[in-house]
């Protein structure tokens, strides 16, 4: 079972040009599934059946798994299913009459446009490091990249000149995005302040750097915009992707139009898109309740 996983996982690699972050996802979900199938004293996954996948589904409620997480655990059973079948190493698909568990949307936490400011003035000082964690701050904002975007940012990526740069999200997907002046004045600044002392003598392609003069990693963003937050007095949990539901959010409720929302953010289905306009209602709603005389 390990080296058909192994097998699995090599084909996403090759055949579906997957990211490094969703072969994490896909590798954990399935870890638990094998792990789980042998526990049952299988003999081989031609025995694996509905029922079986159901229980399994059922373990990952017993452990506390969110609706979300296992739907999306459902995902990565399913594309293993259909590879073993694929490739002749089983006869059915057993999850193919499995349903994902149901879940209510959340409705994606954002800032308000006060609260971003304060966030992207945090880093106020000149010290390298305040002028790099403006620039990125100030990009993420501009552009609602999403966090392994922003550190994957390369030099060559930039065209500061005409106010864009050049994103490649999910599946290597390519996409222009324009950043504005606010956040092209912050990274003129970053290149020519900050970048040169973190870079030292080593080459490097990336635009954001660490302390040893290497690419910043998602984890290292993490840890900086939650400093961030912390020091601009903001009492809400700020998370890289709160800058980005920010940013869809805003342009909305300033009239921008859904399809150029939807390329902007990279999103494949515009529904992914519309979650931003149940935000704007919702906005609407509480603030009729609070100002009308009869809300």
């Amino acid at each position: 079972m390990d080296q058909t996983l192994d097998n699995f996982l090599n084909f996403l690699v090759v055949e579906k040009g997957l990211s490094r972050n969703t072969l994490d996802a896909y590798g954990r979900d399935l870890a638990r599934y094998v792990t789980f199938l042998k526990e049952q004293k299988l003999e081989s996954l031609e025995a694996v059946n509905s029922p079986l996948v159901l229980r399994f589904l059922g373990r990952l409620k017993e452990w506390g798994l969110s609706p979300r997480s296992r739907a999306r655990s459902l995902v990565s059973l399913r594309m293993f299913h259909k590879f073993l079948l694929n490739e002749g190493l089983t006869s059915a698909n057993p999850t193919e009459l499995v349903t994902a568990p149901k879940s209510l949307q959340a409705l994606p936490r954002t800032l308000s446009p006060r609260e971003v400011e304060k966030l992207l003035t945090a880093p106020c000082g000149e010290r390298w490091i305040d002028v790099r964690d403006r620039a990125m701050l100030e990009i993420l904002y501009a552009t609602g990249l999403r966090v392994s975007e922003l550190v994957g940012l390369k030099l060559s990526d930039l065209q500061l000149d005409v106010g864009y740069l050049m994103a490649f999200g999910k599946r290597s997907k390519e996409r222009i995005v324009p950043m504005g002046e606010a956040a092209a004045t912050a990274v003129r600044v970053y290149l020519a302040q900050g970048r040169p002392q973190l870079a030292r003598d080593k080459t490097t392609p990336f635009l954001f750097l660490n302390r040893s003069g290497n690419g910043l990693t998602r984890q290292g963003f993490w840890k900086i915009i939650k400093r961030r937050a912390l020091e601009s007095g903001i009492c809400k949990n700020i998370t890289p992707h709160t800058l980005r539901h920010s940013f869809a959010t805003h342009l909305l409720d300033n009239g921008a139009d859904l399809r150029a929302v939807q390329a902007m953010l990279g999103h494949a289905d515009i529904s992914t898109t519309q979650i931003y306009t149940h935000v704007t209602r919702e906005r609407l709603k509480k603030l009729h309740q609070q100002i009308h005389p009869r809300g």
